[in-house]
């Protein structure tokens, strides 16, 4: 790499960091079909991790104080992936940031072009869990993320192309839909060999009415429950 590359590495990791995200990382998605990735080879990966309190009071019953939280870092991550990409483009390249109104565009039903949770395995901040959410090492399940594709000659790191979750059956045990195979992810699997969508969804909705009386698709059970999640929940500051 170049003095220039270094350079943009550095400031972007470091700026991003600085504005609050938890983890940031850098991913080669060149293996992905263009028209996914906007014919762009790299992918930013940039996580916020939930307050612990928040996340210890879903163990029974989803809460309005989770729920609003969730709407909270999504608009935290919009800010922090448009102010990358303006990095970006301000030394020379092109940036694209996955907000939530660009995820949208692109959406069909629930899927979406090209998930976040993709470009994060291929960034190696973690796998996607027997839950289909990304687990990572250090924070679990309880972060939410967004991403941005670029041109930049970043220094990506090595992709995650496998399961790490092996025998344990935590979340697919405690989900209350009882809609997780239990099968392990590898990359290319399809996540409706992972879970079932229209189950996980209905309980959600009920859990959310009895945890703080609004339907919504709110349940958090599969974070909360997550050994690698709760490993952090036990650390002490």
């Amino acid at each position: 790499m170049t003095e220039n590359d270094i350079e943009i590495n550095t400031l972007l990791k470091s700026t991003l960091l600085r504005n609050g995200a938890d983890y940031v990382g850098y991913g080669d998605l060149s293996e992905l079909p263009p028209n996914l990735r906007q014919g762009l080879p790299v992918g930013i990966v940039v996580a916020l991790k939930f307050p612990k309190n928040i996340i210890t009071g879903i163990r029974d019953l989803p809460t309005k104080e989770y729920n609003e939280y969730k709407d909270l870092l999504n608009e935290k991550l919009d800010v922090l992936v448009e102010s990358g990409a303006h990095i970006l483009r301000e030394a020379g390249f092109t940036a694209i940031p996955q907000t939530l109104a660009y995820v949208n565009r692109f959406k069909t039903g629930d899927v979406t072009l090209l998930p976040h949770k993709t470009v994060a395995t291929r960034a190696g901040i973690g796998w996607i869990g027997k839950c289909a959410l990304l687990v990572t090492e250090k924070f679990g399940s309880m972060i939410r993320i967004s991403s941005i594709l670029t041109n930049a000659p970043l220094e990506i790191a090595q992709p995650v192309d496998k399961s790490r979750c092996n025998g344990c059956s935590s979340c697919t045990n405690a989900c209350p839909a009882g809609a997780i195979s239990g099968k392990l992810w590898s990359v290319g699997m399809k996540l409706e060999d992972l879970f079932d969508r229209d189950a996980c969804r209905k309980t959600m909705s009920k859990r959310s009415m009895r945890g703080f009386g609004v339907d919504a698709t709110t349940c958090g059970k599969c974070i909360e429950i997550c050994p690698y999640t709760r490993r952090y929940l036990n650390e002490k500051e």
